[in-house]
């Protein structure tokens, strides 16, 4: 994950949408051309200058599509323009500070983004008031978009899982289970607030056995993409065929069925109208977030057996980060208290990448967890920690308590 933060994505506004027509000739003289196809985005200019920059988005394609103004991470979104209809042309404002950042599309809204290309604001930096309202909204605005594109990535990847595990192609479903599950741990708090739904998808053997409920989601489908052999132990030292036995191909159908109709119903929890989050949300996201790692990663029993916990470890952490970086304005607002922690939080971030990129990445694939000594797993618990103390103060520092 890319550390280098922006401090315009720190203070990015998203402006209002502004429809054809409804803006002045004048404020429209040097609006960007981007040009929506099903598979293309494509920008008519890759720099500009800092300032409120409009985007003319004109959607050629057959099907509802979505313009998106990234962070040099990648993963936060500083502006978005949802809902762009077939033959709609639509002008959207985005205020945007001297930094690097990425645009995309999403066809239909969701899967990956499609035509991702680098995004250069040369200039100088505006005076952003401190203002905590302000600093506040832009950063549930920005966190909200971040769930909600995640869950949008997440809802294909799910179906791909699912439709091989069904059909029993077990080779192509361990290659896509660990990267399936990327989005859904970069925001897995947020589906934990919605009741049994996280249990349904994401609850481990030993975990359902604890609760008396009926195991299901991806680590069910995990069990079975790697049966454990003879003798084999859970991560609780039972036997793995204690209560459990390979899934005929109508249990597979089953869960796989499950798997995907709870992770749409996620989509459309994290997508309605009236769903919001607080900035405690946001703040407490990031160490829930942390917290998983040093529960479930470091100790190698998330992923007990497939061996892919590395890239939940990843993507536990990118979303961390994430939910940092929308409220990390609004804890620099606080004083000097409130950037040194911050600067310290970053640090701890970018030792904390630096330390899992020994063992590989999400682009080119982690090693399987149990090649790690337990040396390595001390020195990245020992990481961890270093970052959970600082992190553990920044919702008291943004809150002001």
């Amino acid at each position: 994950m890319n550390r280098r933060v922006l401090a315009a994505s720190a203070t990015a506004t998203v402006f209002a949408l502004a429809l054809s027509g409804c803006v002045a000739k004048a404020d429209l003289a040097e609006a960007i051309a981007v040009a929506i196809t099903d598979d293309g985005c494509s920008v008519a200019v890759d720099t500009t200058n800092a300032g409120a920059v409009t985007f003319t988005l004109a959607n050629t394609g057959t099907d509802v599509n979505e313009f998106e103004i990234l962070a040099d991470d990648q993963l936060r979104i500083v502006g978005e323009k949802e809902n762009i209809t077939p033959g709609q042309s639509v002008d959207f404002v985005a205020q945007l500070e001297p930094g690097d950042y990425y645009t995309a599309c999403k066809f239909q809204q969701v899967g990956a983004p499609i035509g991702l290309a680098s995004f250069t604001v040369t200039g100088e930096a505006s005076k952003v008031s401190s203002d905590e309202q302000q600093l506040s909204d832009q950063a549930v605005t920005e966190y909200l978009a971040y769930v909600r594109s995640q869950a949008s990535e997440l809802l294909p990847l799910v179906q791909q899982l699912a439709d091989a595990y069904a059909a029993g192609d077990d080779e192509t479903a361990r290659q896509l289970f660990a990267t399936t599950r990327v989005p859904y741990e970069r925001i897995e708090p947020t589906a934990e607030a919605f009741g049994d739904l996280d249990p349904k998808i994401d609850f481990r053997e030993v975990d359902a056995v604890a609760d008396g409920i009926d195991w299901t989601g991806f680590h069910r489908i995990e069990k079975d993409l790697w049966p454990p052999a003879p003798g084999d132990l859970n991560s609780d030292g039972q036997d793995a065929f204690l209560d459990w036995a390979p899934s005929t191909p109508e249990e597979r159908r089953a869960y796989a069925d499950g798997l995907v109709e709870n992770v749409t119903q996620l989509h459309e929890l994290v997508t309605a109208d009236d769903f919001s989050v607080s900035l405690a949300d946001i703040s407490n996201g990031a160490i829930a977030l942390l917290d998983e790692v040093a529960a479930g990663k470091i100790t190698g029993e998330e992923d007990w057996w497939s061996g892919t916990d590395l890239y939940d470890f990843q993507a536990n952490v990118q979303g961390a980060y994430v939910a940092f970086g929308a409220v990390r304005a609004l804890a620099e607002s606080k004083g000097d208290e409130g950037t040194e922690l911050a600067a310290e939080i970053d640090a701890q971030f970018t030792s904390l990448d630096e330390a899992l990129a020994a063992y590989g990445s999400l682009e080119e694939g982690f090693v399987n967890y149990g090649e790690l000594t337990d040396a390595d797993k001390k020195a990245l618990s020992d990481q961890v920690n270093a970052l959970a103390e600082p992190l553990s103060q920044l919702t008291s520092t943004i809150l002001g308590v």
